[in-house]
């Protein structure tokens, strides 16, 4: 194998003139006819048994011409793509020059490669960073959500009202006759959790243990073929009604859920514990903020591979994350009548972002010669297993050390940037709406300045990244929803 020629195309592609020799092809020929020769009849010889010089007199030398380039072009590229010392980040498009002959032949492959970064402004930039402040309302909402967590339920003697539990056995029937997943038994029905169809849960207020009734209820219009918009009659018995008991919020509601002794003490942590939350959001918004800058200022002839490679994965993720919710890739693009080409051509737009952005991080990496030391990788390692609460070498197990090394050098390159920056207090509110009432002002008079083509963007972004997550939400709910009715034998989600 011999490069004649390695040009720089456009698109950051490289064109490789390659030549293989007789020699080589000689030996691709051979393998060719080794893999060929069984399917090949000829007069007088078992199948697998004709010599190849038998063969060729047959059909022609180039009988196993075709076969051998196939056989000869991958170790040939490769060779080549190594002594060229080139980065390549997709598949080549090959094509064979000029004819092949029992002295080789000459083939030309032209291949995406890593691209030429360029870096912007990446130090002394500036972005928005919002002010972190905790109220008293807030500590009381997260004491609140503690508190509820810790509530119980207890019997109550009385007829059940909204908030209540009540423990109830129910059956449906449509025209005086039971119909499929209409009938439970035991079923803890929360009142106002509006679990069941409208009307349903309305109608069970007011009763008490030992009671029973008929509930005339209809199916809404978006329910199943067979039942929407059908009037029907449950008939239901009440078991028990519990009612919430809310612990009550004291030095000893402290003490039984978390290490303090006061009450006092618990709000203290949890301001300190939202403060920090909230902090952390702030730090990473503003750093995504001042990346997206860094990202928009490089200068790269990005490859087309490179944003085809990127929106496919934005694609898998999508698919896990259906699965991880029990929804099948297939039974949801059937349902909402999707096509996978279009998903992919509309994460190409936030997948070029992506690769700009992994272009510029990977830039910065380079030029100020950020290195992750092995401690650091180990520190790293602990720090997860600490925060997880898992044994350090199984968290190795799912983390590979190059990963590590990798995420600590981006989070380096991350702090070059957000060290030099500068925050700036986010407009008010009212300011805002006014400049933006201000821009729709403007906006009449020039109407080519394209406004909903960045909401386009944003949303196609939003769609693609954690990848469709507005068309995950409708599926997912719909799959809880009947997870529900099979588990709990009720038409009424």
């Amino acid at each position: 194998m011999s490069v004649k020629s390695c040009e720089k195309v456009e698109k950051s592609q490289v064109a490789l003139t390659i030549e293989v020799g007789a020699q080589e092809f000689e030996a691709a020929v051979e393998k060719a006819y080794q893999k060929m020769r069984r399917k090949i009849n000829v007069p007088g010889f078992r199948p697998g048994k004709a010599p190849r010089k038998i063969i060729e007199g047959m059909y022609g030398a180039e009988v196993f011409y075709e076969e051998a380039i196939n056989i000869a072009f991958p170790e040939a590229y490769e060779a080549a793509v190594k002594e060229q010392e080139l980065q390549v980040v997709g598949y080549p498009a090959v094509e064979v020059e000029g004819q092949v002959t029992k002295d080789g032949f000459t083939f030309k492959a032209t291949v995406p490669v890593y691209p030429e970064v360029t870096l912007g402004q990446y130090k002394g930039l500036s972005a928005e960073k919002e002010e972190v402040k905790v109220s008293a309302s807030d500590v009381d909402t997260r004491l609140k959500a503690l508190a509820d967590r810790n509530t119980r339920l207890v019997s109550v003697d009385r007829e059940a009202k909204e908030g209540d539990t009540a423990v109830i056995d129910f059956e449906g029937f449509l025209d005086g006759k039971p119909f499929d997943g209409g009938k439970g038994e035991n079923y803890s029905l929360e009142l106002g959790s509006h679990t069941f169809i409208p009307g349903f849960e309305e109608q069970v207020v007011g009763m008490k243990a030992g009671d029973e009734k008929d509930l005339h209820v209809t199916f809404p219009e978006d329910y199943h073929q067979d039942l929407a918009g059908k009037a029907v009659v449950f008939k239901v018995k009440v078991h028990e009604v519990k009612e919430k008991e809310v612990p009550a919020m004291d030095d000893e509601f402290a003490k039984d859920v978390s290490e303090f002794d006061t009450l006092k003490d618990l709000k203290a942590d949890l301001k300190k514990k939202i403060t920090a939350e909230r902090e952390d959001t702030a730090k990473r918004a503003f750093e995504d903020a001042l990346m997206e800058q860094v990202a928009e200022g490089i200068t790269a002839d990005v490859p087309d591979a490179m944003v085809e490679a990127q929106a496919r994965q934005f694609l898998d993720n999508f698919k896990m994350q259906l699965a991880q919710q029990g929804i099948k890739y297939d039974e949801y693009m059937k349902a909402t009548g999707m096509d996978e080409s279009k998903l992919v051509e509309d994460a190409k737009e936030p997948a070029l972002k992506q690769v700009r952005m992994d272009l510029a991080m990977a830039a910065i990496i380079k030029e100020e010669n950020i290195d992750a030391t092995d401690e650091e990788v180990e520190a790293e390692f602990q720090k997860m297993a600490d925060q997880y609460g898992m044994d350090l070498e199984t968290v190795k197990k799912y983390l590979q050390a190059d990963q590590v090394k990798d995420q600590l050098k981006s989070q380096k390159a991350i702090a070059v940037v957000a060290d030099s920056a500068t925050a700036i207090k986010p407009e008010k509110k009212t300011a805002r709406k006014s400049a933006k009432k201000a821009e729709d002002a403007e906006g009449e008079e020039k109407p080519a300045e394209e406004k909903p083509a960045k909401k386009t963007t944003r949303k196609k972004a939003e769609k693609a990244e954690d990848t469709a997550e507005g068309e995950e939400k409708k599926p997912a709910k719909r799959s809880t929803k009947k997870a529900a009715k099979k588990e709990e034998e009720t038409p009424a989600e």
